[in-house]
């Protein structure tokens, strides 16, 4: 393989048309921190909900995905699969809480929910966590892959590879803003999906495969296929499914994932026009993220097994990659090297611009916290809009430099994802109930942030090297969401709750309502403060419902999809046609939910 002068002429044009747009808007977006970082909060639902998906359409997702299906089958993808209903319960019930708070960063909501230094100490201490710490880890994860790909496709060193792909993202990003990204991001979800889909196809027709039918009966492969896991073993029906859907999507913080909204998506609700277009953009971020997007990747990663059955057979063909790289993940890439002329520039452009789109949202995420939850709050409360957007682009690069390092140190894209989810294992729930339990206090906060990362760093860290019995990752997640749960509400209800004066401000602001804020409402009836408009109901339930249908109809959507690509066309129909029926009794539900439009 050797890309010719139309490939690098697709990859400098990327390069070339990401530049032009951060210069383009860059006056706008120095304009103020609220510009810099939410373009304004005039953005459309449809802009917003593609540069989500884009976001997370990162250079290590299909790594990640071709990790999985070698070694777990196509059902092992029920580890982030399940993190659909989390994601519909933000669409239906959290996005226009988000909208009505009017906060620059999710992070702002602590002293908007809570009162006291402790509230101050927490919005101070989170941006860095997750700002910086958090963030640089992600950004690491997703360097990673680039690095693979940079390794396997164009005979770079790590270092090359990094320097190459993070100038270009980190100058648009800072020049440009949220505003920027949004628009790049446009465009690269374009083309990552092209170059997805086509990989695909010429994955299928290699001699190799020999076509999707010899793929789907072959004999290696046919074990891999089935979308749930075999009920019958145990051993993986637990950690790959029952776990996933029972426990990990409600209590597990996973960025993109959070229960309850959070980090850069929060920002894309955020920065929208309305209640209603933060709504619309994550129901089309969460339609398109699970039903359509996966498939590409899934038929890449079977026909990997074809061509590179193990791992010898990865070392065997790579040669001059190290060693210590090659691991499952990496087949994704190696597959790409049978790309022909033309159609390797676009996959090749498509991969950088998948990397770029997510780094270019975290490094703005990241450094709207650093900026304005920890410097303009603490560092340099009189700063004014220039200082803060040159805090901005500052923070910006040092996030990169930061993540460059930490990249070069991790192997695998699975070893990133089981650490993220441990360590934010046993905090949703918290992120959950935070909006309609007036109790939770930043105690309660605290001790959900603390607890989990002390309990994952022992089980990642410290535990192997005791000489006990090792542990599986689906255990070490049941006892981080155990201890990390019981800790969380222990500290709630043996701590006083936030002053009445910010709990009766966050109410009459966001208007959360429910059974878990009757004191609240009550108290200030009776002092004469009232925080709820006489006869306004409550729509949490209607917006629980329109989550469950929501979830049946991509569910359905993707399986539909699956057994098209299998040739089971007749159960392929049922599923459609239950997809659609899901989403007309979803559109009439939707009218009930009260948002602003």
């Amino acid at each position: 393989m050797a890309l010719q002068t139309v490939d690098w002429a697709f990859i400098i044009g990327f390069f070339v048309l990401s530049l032009l747009i951060g210069l383009a808007v860059s006056k706008r977006a120095g304009k103020s921190s609220t510009e810099f970082f939410l373009s304004g909060r005039n953005m459309p639902w449809w802009l917003l909900g593609v540069s989500m998906v884009a976001t997370t359409f990162s250079s290590d997702t299909p790594n990640l995905v071709t990790d999985i299906v070698r070694q777990n089958g196509v059902s092992g993808n029920w580890v982030w699969w399940a993190f659909l209903l989390t994601g519909m319960l933000t669409v239906f019930v959290y996005a226009k809480l988000w909208r009505r708070s009017k906060v620059l960063t999710d992070l702002e909501f602590y002293e908007l929910r809570y009162s006291g230094k402790a509230a101050a100490f927490l919005r101070g201490f989170r941006a860095l966590y997750l700002g910086v710490f958090f963030n640089v880890l992600i950004m690491a994860s997703v360097s990673l892959a680039i690095i693979k790909i940079g390794g396997v496709m164009l005979k770079l060193t790590p270092v090359q590879t990094l320097l190459i792909a993070s100038v270009v993202t980190v100058l648009y990003s800072a020049l440009g803003g949220l505003r920027g990204v949004l628009i790049t991001d446009f465009f690269q979800f374009a083309i990552a999906m092209g170059g997805a889909i086509g990989a695909a196809v010429v994955a299928v027709r290699l001699p190799q495969v020999g076509g999707l039918h010899s793929l789907l009966t072959d004999s290696n492969i046919v074990s891999k296929l089935s979308l749930v896991p075999d009920f019958s073993r145990g051993e993986a029906l637990i950690p790959l499914f029952v776990l996933p859907l029972a426990v990990q999507w409600w209590s597990v913080w996973y960025p993109g994932a959070e229960p309850g909204g959070g980090g850069y998506i929060v920002q894309r609700m955020l920065s929208a026009k309305s209640e209603r277009h933060a709504v619309g953009a994550t129901l089309l971020f969460n339609v398109t993220h699970y039903a359509l997007r996966p498939w590409p990747w899934i038929i890449v990663a079977l026909c990997s097994l074809a061509v590179f059955p193990d791992l010898e057979s990865l070392r065997a063909a790579f040669p001059h990659v190290a060693s210590n790289v090659i691991r499952h993940d990496m087949a994704y890439p190696a597959m790409l090297t049978f790309l022909p002329t033309g159609l390797l520039g676009l996959v090749v452009a498509s991969l950088i611009a998948a990397f770029m789109s997510t780094i270019s949202t975290h490094l703005n995420w990241g450094s709207s916290y650093v900026v304005n939850d920890f410097y303009k709050r603490f560092i340099n409360p009189e700063a004014d809009q220039k200082k803060q957007v040159f805090a901005g682009r500052i923070s910006t690069v040092g996030l990169m430099i930061l993540t460059g390092l930490l990249a070069l140190l991790l192997s695998n894209a699975l070893q990133a994802f089981q650490i993220l989810l441990q360590v934010g294992a046993g905090t949703g729930l918290l992120f959950i109930l935070r909006w309609f339990w007036w109790r939770i206090n930043p105690f309660s906060e605290l001790t959900a942030m603390v607890v989990s990362f002390v309990v994952a760093v022992y089980l990642q860290a410290i535990h192997p090297h005791t000489g006990w019995s090792p542990i599986s990752s689906h255990f070490q997640l049941l006892i981080g969401v155990g201890i990390t749960t019981v800790s969380w509400i222990s500290i709630t209800l043996l701590t006083s709750p936030s002053d009445k004066k910010t709990l009766r401000s966050f109410y009459r602001l966001v208007k959360p309502g429910g059974p878990g804020w009757r004191q609240v409402v009550r108290d200030a009836q009776q002092d004469g403060e009232p925080v709820e408009p006489k006869g306004e109901s409550w729509d949490v339930p209607e917006g629980l419902l329109c989550m469950v249908l929501g979830c049946f109809g991509v569910y359905s959507a993707l399986f539909a999809v699956g057994y098209y690509v299998y040739g089971k066309t007749g159960l392929a129909l049922v599923l459609s046609v239950a997809a659609a029926a899901s989403g007309l009794f979803l559109m009439k539900m939707w009218k009930r939910l009260k948002m602003q439009k």
